[in-house]
């Protein structure tokens, strides 16, 4: 039980030391292995103060404090970890699986029915219900900061822009959010392409679309990086969302990047075809997205449920891109909740704990876990530019989660229901939202 007070100590808690920014705190050598097992865990007691953590050391050491003077919290060995960084969701479809689910799980029925539900059923009311049903899970689960793909085009990208600047406001305090316009390349072209540069300049957001092989693609990549040049933005791709060897989109993205001498940030999300790509083709890729300075993020939920689906048959890939590969070429990689509970991904719980266990699944992210962590915390947070999120360090918001679970195993073997989310150091109510909220929405 969490005192009520504002000074207070969390003592004998594991903290991950890759997400500790104390060089001075180490893991006990005994704990530190290259098995699958437990390792890299700190034990450690963390003083809160004002909201914010105000010193952190090895448990049972010496404190600069009196512990008497301050109330003491015993996690007995419990995790801690910082509040999750979710950088590519689609809050602005979710929640409409029970009006308008997929005929078939395939991706092209998802973008049929997500445009036809769309179309008879986004007014700004509908899309505002939706979203906020969204991020009220995602802070009860403990996200401090999410990026969402808006569909951007004509005047539903105008109405559901708006909803997401309200929603901002909004929830600024409690969720960090950010926008990325989603069209494909080609609205780029028209003069309506560059009205929506301007108003996601005016947002504060991202500019991004979905590529897509097609004859004017070069064409397309040079307009879209010219105007995100011209107002400063930056970039994030839906790339290579298929299971087709010839789809390259990221690699066009990574030279077109290179020829414009971006000094932006550049995101490509999903980029499954590079599983599948001949390993001299995936070299030379991983190449040219290393030096064009381009994060990675997968979707490993939604992309294992729509992709290598077919009727009768038994799909023979995961859907996930290179994870391994990627990391170990020096590009930061992350890993997202994307969609949820609609035609692309019937699921999800806008839980990123659910995403990183499935994750770890999917791609084996074990045998070590090592640092895998850093896929839901600290390399979105710094792709997104939030210096002050994903990481626990002295001076930074109490912004932590809190669990029973004292290692991995125990962590990734159950939901995790009852952990405890701290926002500047104080606990928020984790009461999910009622799906019956949306009932009305959904005609049931």
């Amino acid at each position: 039980m969490l005192p009520s007070t504002s000074n207070y100590l969390l003592k004998n808690g594991r903290v991950p030391a890759s997400l500790l920014q104390m060089k001075s705190i180490a893991p006990p050598a005994s704990t530190v292995t290259t098995t699958g097992t437990d390792s890299n865990f700190c034990l450690v007691d963390v003083e809160i103060a004002a909201g914010t953590i105000a010193q952190i050391t090895t448990a049972d050491t010496e404190h600069l404090f009196p512990i008497a003077d301050i109330p003491i919290v015993d996690l007995c060995g419990g995790l801690i970890l910082p509040c999750f960084v979710d950088m590519h969701a689609h809050l602005d479809k979710g929640h409409i699986w029970d009006r308008s689910p997929n005929p078939d799980g395939t991706f092209a029925s998802a973008i049929e029915t997500v445009r036809a539900d769309a179309q008879k059923n986004w007014n700004a009311g509908d899309v505002y219900r939706r979203m906020e049903f969204g991020l009220k899970c995602s802070y009860a689960r403990g996200t401090k900061a999410i990026r969402t793909h808006i569909d951007a085009t004509g005047e539903q990208g105008t109405a559901s822009l708006g909803v997401f600047e309200a929603l901002q406001a909004e929830w600024g305090a409690r969720v960090i959010l950010q926008a990325v316009s989603l069209v494909s390349l080609d609205y780029f072209l028209t003069p309506a392409g560059e009205k929506l540069a301007d108003r996601m300049a005016q947002v504060g957001g991202i500019l991004g679309g979905v590529a897509y092989m097609n004859p004017d693609l070069d064409k397309q990549l040079d307009r879209v990086f010219a105007l995100a040049a011209e107002r400063n933005l930056n970039l994030d791709f839906h790339s290579d969302e298929n299971g087709d060897p010839e789809s390259t989109t990221l690699r066009e993205i990574a030279k077109t990047a290179i020829r414009h001498k971006f000094s932006g940030q550049i995101i490509c999300g999903h980029c499954c075809s590079l599983a599948v790509q001949p390993p001299d083709l995936v070299t030379e890729t991983l190449e040219l997205v290393k030096e064009a300075n381009i994060g990675i993020v997968s979707l490993p939920m939604c992309n294992l449920y729509l992709q290598d689906r077919h009727t009768g048959r038994t799909p023979r890939w995961r859907g996930v891109t290179l994870l391994h590969e990627l990391k170990a070429a020096g590009i930061p990689v992350a890993v997202a909740s994307d969609n949820c509970r609609d035609p692309f991904y019937g699921f999800g719980d806008h839980d990123v704990l659910e995403v990183f266990n499935m994750a770890v699944r999917i791609a084996h992210l074990d045998m070590p876990y090592g640092d895998w962590l850093h896929t839901v915390t600290q390399t979105p947070a710094q792709l997104m530019g939030l210096p002050n999120s994903g990481k626990i360090a002295v001076g930074l918001p109490a912004d932590l989660i809190l669990f029973k679970a004292r290692n991995f195993s125990e962590l990734l073997s159950r939901n995790q229901g009852d952990r405890t989310v701290l926002r500047q150091g104080e606990k928020i109510d984790t009461t999910l939202p009622d799906y019956r909220e949306l009932d009305d929405l959904l005609g049931i």
